[in-house]
C-alpha cells in the first residue's frame, strides 16, 4: 500500500508496517524477528497498538480499564514487548493516560453516533 511512496518519514512508516506485529521473543510475524532485530519504531508501535486496542471500545469488545491494560503489558514484557519499553510505559503511565484522554478518538462511538443519525 505504501510501496513507492516518497515522503520525509516514509522509510519509518514502512518499518512500522513491517515490524509492529513482531514480538520480542520471536513469535510474531511476518518475519519472526526477535529482540533488538525489531526496529525500535516497530517495538514502540506494537506496544501503543495493543494499549489502544485494549483501552478502546470496539464493536466486538468493551474497553479494558487502564489498570488492566497496564497489567497486560507488564505480564507480557519480555515475551510480546521489549521489557525496557514496557518498564518505560509503566513508569510514565499517568502521563500517557492524560495524553490518551486528550487526543483519543473512539471509532466505535463515532460509528454508533453515525448509525443513530442514519436511523
Amino acid at each position: 500500500m505504501i510501496e513507492g511512496f516518497e515522503a520525509p518519514y516514509s522509510s519509518m512508516a514502512i518499518s512500522i508496517v513491517l515490524t509492529h506485529h513482531e514480538r520480542w521473543d520471536g513469535s510474531g510475524y511476518p518475519q519472526g524477528l526477535k529482540g533488538e532485530n525489531i526496529h525500535i519504531e516497530g517495538r514502540i508501535t506494537a506496544l501503543c497498538d495493543v494499549v489502544d486496542t485494549l483501552t478502546s471500545d470496539r464493536p466486538y469488545q468493551r474497553a479494558w480499564s487502564q489498570d488492566d491494560a497496564a497489567a497486560y503489558i507488564g505480564a507480557h514484557a519480555g515475551s510480546h514487548f521489549d521489557p525496557r519499553l514496557a518498564r518505560l510505559f509503566e513508569d510514565n503511565l499517568a502521563d500517557l493516560i492524560s495524553i490518551h484522554a486528550q487526543f483519543h478518538e473512539d471509532p466505535a462511538r463515532e460509528i454508533r453516533i453515525l448509525m443513530e443519525e442514519l436511523t
